[in-house]
């Protein structure tokens, strides 16, 4: 399997998210199946990942398979759905792999119970937290160790490949005083504007 329980590569990329967790364990093993099928960490755009949500799994997809926001080859699409379309610039080769459906299904349902009382921060006893914590723990493991298939659907797609990320010059904006991409910039009475300062002049009109 790639990576084991006790890879430098788990333990790395649980210090770079925080903490560990089911989400950030499926992102771990969504990466294997990009880097089986699409290739190695990308140092540049040659691998692009369009990700329809922005859950924990997206850290493990920046960390190993090098498809950052910042490099611009990591695509937010804000549909919260678990899926990740993986692209090869070079012969076009795409891949989609999306999460079953029946997952959540496969959770405890008294840890999630008891995940709902710890975020509305209600008392939550002593030995409720050790059974969500054996509980999550049971869970991470069980996604480790499980078969691939029984995880994802994957499936090659056609369809078209993202731009490349662009360099755009910077403007500054009337409002702020604050330099913004000339993409991002709206114009008023012949100003330009970034986004915040026009939604303000919008709310005073």
């Amino acid at each position: 399997m790639y990576p084991t329980q006790t890879s430098p590569d788990i333990e790395g990329v649980r210090r770079f998210h925080g903490h560990s967790c089911p989400g950030l364990t499926m992102g771990i093993r969504v990466s294997e199946i990009a880097l089986r099928e699409i290739g190695p960490h990308s140092p540049d755009e040659e691998v692009v990942c369009v990700a329809e949500t922005d859950n924990c799994s997206v850290d493990a997809i920046q960390y190993f398979t090098g498809c950052t926001f910042g490099k611009g080859n990591l695509i937010h699409h804000d549909y919260g759905k678990n899926v990740f379309t993986f692209f090869r610039r070079s012969d076009g080769k795409a891949v989609r792999i999306s999460a079953r459906p029946d997952l959540g299904a496969r959770s405890d349902p008294q840890e999630r119970e008891i995940f709902d009382r710890m975020r509305a921060e209600e008392p939550v006893s002593d030995e409720d937290r050790r059974y969500f914590q054996q509980s999550r723990e049971q869970r991470i493991q069980a996604i480790l160790d499980a078969p691939l298939e029984d995880l994802f659907e994957v499936r090659e797609v056609e369809i078209g490949m993202p731009d490349k990320a662009r360099i755009l010059k910077s403007i500054i904006c009337a409002g702020c005083g604050e330099s913004t991409m000339a993409s991002r910039v709206r114009t008023f009475g012949g100003q330009p504007y970034c986004i915040p300062c026009f939604e303000a002049l919008d709310r005073r009109l």
